[in-house]
């Protein structure tokens, strides 16, 4: 508790530096995710607060993040989608999801995972980000225009009889559930078909619209529709927040510009009585536990989520991690990454339960507190506590805020969170890889896979992709190099090592000498299959020399014997020489040595092996 207090004054100023920073993005993010603001605002309040209390990283700032958002974003659009299009009827399954997410990284962190965060490939990452950006970037073209597809009439018009269809068969699969379908008898299903009406039609349709014009292809379809019905004002007011956003970063970065446009354009609306778009009304009252998760609880509904859970997990650990760093660097610290994720896990949990959004360690206000005095643990405390404070004082106020000013704002995070320089580095990374006469960069191809299906497709899948193809390129890079540097290959002339110069010349038609050099394994196996192709048909003995090979694995081990039962099929003795521990050890669990390679074929050195060549190869044309 001393060392809490040791620097109380830079850690108030820098608390409060970064809750005045983390306040318009927390409100953002809660609006992009489709919880609405004050989701946003609870996040950041709980996170903040108690990943600082039992984290590992005393100056780290932590609150919802735009990659953090994101992914919140697929999970909440795809649960309210099998939810009849409600929120309220889908934030239980939503908000377990979330829980599950802060335990997985509880867990992470107490098996000791944090250490090994750091091998998560860069181009992944790069591709990541920059797909965070695009979408961010994408989604908030049409709320800054002012564009909401769920209220334009003719574009919702468009999905009644589709809507009329999907409450049929919800009705159906009532009735089968409930046991009074039967199929020469239609009278309820009638009955409830002629009780729809106009209002379910819509409200049906409107979900349909809606989620339709969602994500990155459903933003651009509906796009030049958008760019037909575009409301001016919202356009006016996002376009002045991006620019004072800009423009007052010029001017100075001591004030934080996004807090700068929110106050500015907020207060100009406002004040003029412009008949604008406001935000979802934030409740002023302190937040209490949603029971619904536990209440509500339905494993069905959370299962097809838990891979989501786990990358939210993996995701958040990542970007704190990262922030965790930069904050080593700029403090002359070393954080500790277990204790890091423990903490974060709990502010999510917490958050969840609170009906927050996840997040995770946050970069730039990191660095904001630390520049403004922030030292221990106090500063994310004290952010927390200022924006509880904001929530209780002024959420009737920040209820005003116009929804196109925070479309302002993520544009200008969509664009900042993009990586441009894993983008700058595209020309310049070397091309090692070939398809037929082309050559193209295999880190670039990660970068662009993970970025298009991230954008397009799948957020979590597209990462899983990734990791998968980096692995496997990795896998093959390290096994081109090894093979290069071993002497597996089977085309290459063998080449005598010192210690054969002895070697009697009239019994080298009669004895084929095999170098081996470096681990034999998947990446070198192809090559040592065609050692029949090396031997010469005058050869009756062949020597393996084994002293330099330690290292085999199981695909190497196979082929060994495949190779090796072949040759003593076609009566060739083979003679292993210097068979290191781990190779032997290989051998002996499949039967390798004794049952192809007796003991007595087995030598410690070269000039052990040679006695017994002597005494058991003859010079067939000296006998001829």
């Amino acid at each position: 508790m001393k060392n809490l207090f040791s620097n109380f004054k830079g850690d108030l100023f820098g608390g409060i530096t970064a809750g005045i920073v983390a306040l318009p993005l927390a409100l953002a993010f809660g609006v992009s995710s489709g919880m609405g603001p004050s989701a946003g605002l609870y996040g950041a309040i709980f996170i903040s607060f108690f990943a600082a209390l039992f984290g590992g990283t005393n100056t780290q700032i932590s609150g919802p993040t735009a990659p953090m958002t994101a992914v919140s974003m697929v999970v909440i659009a795809g649960i309210v989608a099998v939810n009849d299009g409600s929120l309220d009827k889908a934030l239980p399954a939503i908000l377990v999801v979330f829980l599950l997410a802060g335990l997985i990284q509880i867990g992470l962190g107490l098996l000791g995972i944090g250490k090994y965060i750091r091998y998560i490939p860069y181009p992944v990452v790069s591709g990541f980000m920059t797909a965070i950006g695009v979408i961010i970037l994408v989604t908030q073209i049409l709320p800054a225009i002012g564009y909401y597809p769920k209220e334009d009439a003719e574009f919702v018009n468009n999905y009644k009889p589709m809507a009329e269809q999907i409450i049929l068969e919800n009705y159906l699969k009532e009735e089968a559930g409930e046991g009074i379908l039967v199929l020469n008898d239609f009278k309820e299903t009638i009955i409830r078909a002629e009780e729809i009406t106009e209002a379910d039609k819509l409200k049906e349709a409107q979900t349909l619209a809606n989620s339709e014009a969602s994500g990155v292809i459903g933003a651009i379809k509906v796009l030049p529709r958008a760019l037909n019905n575009i409301n001016w004002l919202e356009l006016i007011l996002a376009l002045s927040t991006i620019v004072i956003i800009y423009g007052f970063k010029r001017i100075t970065t001591a004030i934080p510009s996004a807090l700068v446009a929110l106050i500015v354009v907020s207060g100009v609306a406002y004040s003029f009585g412009l008949n604008y778009r406001p935000i979802e009304e934030i409740p002023s009252d302190f937040p209490m536990p949603n029971l619904g998760i536990f209440t509500a609880f339905d494993l069905n509904s959370v299962t097809p989520y838990i891979f989501t859970a786990l990358t939210l997990a993996l995701l958040g650990a990542i970007d704190s991690l990262l922030t965790s760093v930069v904050a080593d660097n700029m403090t002359k610290t070393k954080h500790k990454p277990n204790k890091e994720l423990v903490g974060q896990g709990i502010g999510n949990s917490i958050a969840a339960i609170f009906g927050g959004i996840p997040g995770a360690g946050a970069t730039i206000r990191t660095v904001v507190n630390i520049n403004a005095g922030g030292k221990t643990k106090l500063s994310g405390m004290v952010a927390g506590i200022l924006l509880l404070i904001v929530l209780l004082a002024l959420g009737p106020i920040a209820s005003k805020i116009p929804a196109a000013v925070l479309a302002g704002i993520l544009v200008t995070v969509g664009i900042g969170v993009m990586d441009y320089k894993g983008l700058k580095a595209i020309p310049s990374l070397p091309k090692d890889l070939s398809i037929g006469p082309l050559k193209f960069s295999s880190e670039v191809i990660i970068m662009i896979v993970v970025l298009v299906l991230s954008s397009i497709w799948n957020l979590v899948y597209a990462v899983g992709v990734g990791l998968v193809i980096a692995s496997l390129m990795f896998m093959k890079k390290m096994g081109d190099l090894t093979a290069e540097r071993s002497n597996i290959k089977s085309l290459e002339k063998e080449v005598n090592w010192p210690d054969e110069a002895a070697f009697p010349l009239s019994l080298q038609e009669e004895v084929f000498i095999k170098h081996l050099k470096g681990p034999l394994f998947f990446g070198s196996t192809s090559e040592f299959q065609h050692l029949a192709d090396q031997i010469p048909n005058s050869a009756s003995t062949v020597i393996i020399r084994m002293g330099r090979m330690e290292y085999m694995d199981q695909s190497g081990l196979y082929t060994l014997e495949d190779v090796l039962f072949e040759q003593k099929k076609s009566g060739i003795n083979i003679l292993f020489v210097d068979v290191l521990k781990q190779p032997r050890y290989m051998m002996e669990r499949v039967g390798v040595i004794p049952d192809l390679i007796p003991e007595e074929h087995i030598f410690k050195s070269f000039d052990e092996c040679l006695t017994w060549v002597k005494s058991n190869v003859k010079d067939k044309i000296a006998n001829s």
